[in-house]
Parts: C-alpha cells; structure tokens; sequence
C-alpha cells in the first residue's frame, strides 16, 4: 500500500519533509499547496507533485488522498488540522499543534472522536541526539538533574529559516519554547508541575517579546532553565545541555557532544541522521500500523496547558 499525501506550505519546512519522504518506501506526494501558486509549481516540478493548489481543500477533496502534513503558518495550524481531520484524512502538523489552549483542546477532542492519527512535530522527540539521552534514561543509566536550553535567533525582521521575508510572526512562547517544554517532560518521563517566565520589551515593529526567560520543574524533580531570543547575533538555533547524575550531554539538533566537548557517535541510533525524516517515518508507521503515533496531538498536549500557563503569567 503506497500512502498518498499532500504538503501544505512549500517554504524552508516543507522542502525538508520533501526531501526527507524522499528517502522512505511507500509514501507518495501527489499534492502540494502554497499561497503563492508560481512558486509552489516550481517546487512541484522539482518533487515530480502532479496536483498544485493555494487552497488546503482543494487538496483534501482528493479522494485518493491519504494522509496531510502541514507546514503552514502557526496562526492557521489548528483551524487546518480539525480540517483535515473532518475530511477523514490522517494529519500531521508541524510545531505547534495551536496557538491558544482552545486550538489544542479541540484537536485533541477531534482527533479522539475519528480515530485517524493526528501527531504534532515535536521534532526533537525524533532526533538522533535525542533519542541516544532517552535511550541512556529509559536504560536507567542517566537521569535528569537540569536541563539548560538556549533558543537563539537574529529575528529583528520578519523572515524565515532561509533569511526570506515571511508572511506571519513568529512566536518565541508558542513554538520555540514548544519544543523544549515537551522535551523535557518526555526526557524526565514526568509532568511539568511548576513553570515561571518573564519577558523582555515588546518589539515596536513586530509586536512580539523579542526575549524570554522560562523556568520548568518536573515532578521528578528535575529542573529546566530555557532562555530565548530574536535578538541574538552569534551562533543561531537551540542548543541543550543535559546535566545529569552519571553524564552530561550536549545537543545541537541532530549532532551529540559529552560534556568536554567530545562528539557522541549516534548514527546507529535510527535508520537516518534526519530528525526530520525520522518523525515523518513514525508518522507513516502509524498509518500502516493503525497505532498511536510518539508526538500524537494527545500526548504533546500537556505541552499547550504549560504553554498557556506561562502565557497567562506574562499577560498578568
């Protein structure tokens, strides 16, 4: 069985979920949708996608259409998942699952009623570096002390991964600290029980906290310092060090380092160095399983009610 699918939002994301399918049997991408229709068919014509659309329902009215991956922006990512899950169509949606506690309750209530998978792009759960902590802590070889993530970009305008101009603002709270709150609740195998953050001036222009403090305790008892920025011209992305009682490791994305800097060889860990790649795997192996997915809507929501939490503290 070839699963068929279509990727919405053909920017610097969803080149990496083309090039990632690319390497797994199986699966088909016979629709690509994106707001700007030339660019879009140019892409088409680079992934050999025969079905090219602005609009998310042309898509889902495909009957052959299996399953959706949505790379669009992070306003639009609940309103498309409950779309695709009406339509009957498995979905996943990249990081983050909402941008309010309501968007997340209402795909997690959905996603219940039809029973289609529905995961979210919690990326980190997937990369190899990660993967290699978790295998140590589910050993019982490495527990959490604390972790300290830092979460830095040079956003000052509003452009994407690829340094073009985007359409919509990126969120510091919603999607970056995303991944490290869920992270760390799955790394420490236990829920976040305290949260705190507080926020640097608002940007005139883009009207966003261009930094961020945020701190976790789990009920493990590990704690998580997580410090973001847009304003931080130096080396760019999120960098994790686990401090725990027998190690301490460092990851940078798919790449792991011990504590004196020495590289972890993690390439056994998976099937491919790409965490990318790797989460669209599970995502596909959960279709033809018809299993719960890691990442599913239900189990990363935790994430959103944390989310909210300290989004309800900064507000305060």
């Amino acid at each position: 069985m070839t699963i068929k699918v279509a990727l919405a939002g053909a920017g610097a994301f969803g080149i990496k979920h083309l090039d990632g399918i690319k390497n797994i049997d199986g699966v088909e991408v016979i629709s690509l949708i994106s707001r700007d229709l030339d660019k879009t068919k140019e892409v088409a014509d680079k992934y050999g996608i025969q079905h090219v659309t602005t609009d998310l329902a042309d898509s889902l009215a495909l009957k052959e259409l299996d399953a959706v991956i949505l790379c669009t922006p992070t306003q639009m990512h609940a309103e498309q998942t409950l779309a695709c899950l009406k339509a009957g169509k498995h979905v996943q949606v990249e990081i983050p699952l909402a941008d309010s506690l309501k968007g997340a309750e209402e795909v997690v209530a959905l996603q219940k009623q039809t029973g289609l998978v529905a995961m979210c792009g919690h990326t980190r759960r997937f990369n190899p570096s990660h993967q290699y902590v978790h295998n140590e802590i589910t050993a019982g070889k490495f527990n959490i002390q604390q972790m300290d993530v830092q979460t830095y970009f040079f956003r000052r305008t509003n452009t994407n991964a690829l340094g073009q101009p985007r359409s919509w603002t990126d969120h510091l709270l919603w999607h970056h600290a995303a991944h490290t709150v869920d992270l760390f609740a799955y790394q420490c195998g236990s829920p976040i029980v305290q949260a705190n953050a507080i926020q640097g001036p608002i940007h005139h222009v883009l009207g966003i906290a261009m930094d961020m403090s945020i701190q976790l305790k789990a009920a493990s008892g590990a704690i998580c310092t997580l410090s973001l920025s847009f304003n931080n011209d130096g080396p760019l992305g999120t960098f994790f060090r686990y401090i725990g009682d027998t190690a301490t490791y460092i990851a940078r994305y798919d790449d792991l380092f011990n504590g004196k800097e020495e590289k972890i060889d993690v390439s056994k860990v998976a099937v491919s160095m790409n965490g990318i790649e790797l989460q669209d795997r599970e995502f596909f192996a959960a279709i033809k399983e018809g299993r719960e997915p890691n990442s599913s809507v239900a189990q990363v929501f935790n994430c959103y009610q944390v989310l909210h939490n300290l989004e309800q503290q900064l507000n305060g």
